[in-house]
């Protein structure tokens, strides 16, 4: 993603209606997670701004920002996050050392996502937890996938596969941003370029509040503009 894409998202990702539930689908994983074990050792790729870093850290994971960008990093570590600048094909982790692997909307950048994927294995302990999300379905590809410097959009099958092909066993695999996947094909079909911007008030009020819903409805099951995934590494 370029700089300017990041120093966009870094601005409105405390506020925007996507990110904002994707913090709060996040949080709720993590709650789950507790539930099994004691939060450890923690790893969000692509982490840029450090968004999700701070959700980790905030439910007692020891986090750390991985980030590609120059850009991202500088504002994760002017956050206060442990930051350190990689490729997500090549982490500077210890093997088996990690107890969480976060990849939110990271494999779709990287050629080699099956490469990106056996490094969140190898990086993970036995046991441990990957939590993944990818665009969906390229039949919702567009000029925004290109400025943002997509590669691909994943249907379920594709995404299963790179994550078992890595090793890892799936638990969980399931769309979100259902509701608006209709308004979101609309607008894809005119764009011209990122669609990473700051809506009026209002209109961010509304759209939350429609995402939000999703949380109570049986919605996962259909097509939406993300896939969200759940993925262990096994004993």
């Amino acid at each position: 993603m370029e700089a300017t894409e990041i120093r966009k998202l870094a601005a409105l990702e405390d506020t925007h209606w996507w990110y904002r539930e994707r913090r709060v689908l996040l949080g709720r994983a993590l709650r789950r997670l507790a539930a099994g074990a004691r939060p450890g050792r923690a790893l969000d790729i692509g982490a840029a701004g450090g968004g999700n870093t701070r959700v980790l850290r905030a439910h007692g994971w020891r986090p750390v920002a991985l980030e590609y960008s120059a850009e991202g990093a500088g504002v994760a570590r002017a956050r206060g996050l442990h930051v350190i600048r990689a490729d997500a094909r090549h982490l500077p982790v210890p093997s088996a050392g990690l107890g969480l692997v976060v990849a939110f909307d990271i494999l779709e950048h990287v050629d080699e996502d099956h490469v990106a994927a056996a490094e969140i294995r190898r990086a993970l302990r036995p046991g441990g937890t990957a939590l993944i999300a990818v665009p969906a379905d390229m039949r919702l590809w567009s000029a925004h996938d290109v400025a943002v410097g997509h590669i691909r959009r994943y249907d379920r099958a594709g995404l299963r596969a790179v994550v078992e092909k890595a090793g890892l066993v799936v638990d969980e695999l399931w769309s979100w941003n259902v509701l608006l996947r209709p308004v979101a094909a609309w607008r894809r079909r005119r764009s011209t370029g990122s669609n990473l911007d700051a809506p009026h008030p209002l209109v961010n009020l509304g759209l939350r509040t429609v995402v939000t819903a999703e949380r109570h409805l049986p919605v996962r099951a259909l097509p939406g503009v993300s896939l969200m995934l759940r993925a262990h590494r096994p004993a």
